[in-house]
C-alpha cells in the first residue's frame, strides 16, 4: 500500500475519543501536511457548535453539512479526523474512497468513555454517564463496526499517546521513514 498512496490524503475514522484529532495532528506534523477536522469546518460552515447544530436541527442536517465538507476535502497532502458517523453513509465512503486511505482508530468503549468523560459538547452521549456512557459508546460502536472495518487499515489506540498512535499508523501503512 504504501507507494501507491503515499501522496493521498489519510482520512481517519473511529469513534469519538479514539484519538481522530490528537493523532491527525501528530501525523500532520510529521508528515509536513495540511491537518483537516471535519467536525471543525461544520461548526465554521453552520455557525453553530456541533452540540447546537443537533438540538436546533437535528441530526441529518448535520450530516448534510457535513457531506458537504466532505465533498471539499482535498485528495492529496492532508491528514483528515473525520466525524464519528461519516463513514456510516455509503455515499460518503464513495467521496472517501475517491479523496484517500481511510484508517480506522479503534479503542475500547471504557477507553473512549474516559478520554471523552469531561466534554459535554457530545450530543449522541447526552444524558448518559458512567456505566451508561460507556454503554452508549458500546452501542453506537456496534452499530458502526460494519463500516469502520471497512477502512484500508485498523490502529488500535487503547493505551497510547498521540505520538505512538502517529507511529503506528505509519507503520501500518508501511511509512515508517515518512516525514
Amino acid at each position: 500500500m504504501g507507494r501507491a498512496t503515499r501522496d493521498r490524503a489519510l482520512l481517519l475514522t473511529g469513534m469519538m475519543g479514539a484519538g481522530k484529532s490528537s493523532a491527525g495532528r501528530a501525523l500532520a506534523a510529521r508528515l509536513g501536511w495540511e491537518f483537516i477536522d471535519t467536525d471543525e469546518r461544520v461548526e465554521r460552515r453552520a455557525g453553530l457548535s456541533i452540540s447546537e447544530l443537533f438540538q436546533s436541527e437535528g441530526e441529518a442536517h448535520f450530516r448534510r453539512f457535513e457531506r458537504e465538507v466532505l465533498c471539499e476535502l482535498p485528495d492529496r497532502r492532508a491528514v483528515v479526523a473525520l466525524g464519528g458517523g461519516a463513514v456510516v453513509s455509503d455515499q460518503n465512503r464513495r467521496i472517501l474512497r475517491a479523496k484517500g486511505v481511510l484508517v480506522w482508530l479503534d479503542a475500547r468503549p471504557e477507553t473512549l468513555a474516559e478520554r471523552v468523560a469531561e466534554d459535554g459538547e457530545r450530543p449522541l452521549l447526552a444524558g448518559a454517564v458512567g456505566a451508561a456512557r460507556v454503554e452508549r459508546l458500546r452501542s453506537l460502536q456496534a452499530e458502526r463496526a460494519g463500516a469502520y472495518a471497512r477502512a484500508d487499515v485498523r490502529v488500535e489506540t487503547d493505551g497510547k499517546s498521540p505520538a505512538e498512535v502517529c507511529q503506528a499508523v505509519l507503520r501500518a501503512l508501511g511509512w515508517e521513514c515518512a516525514a
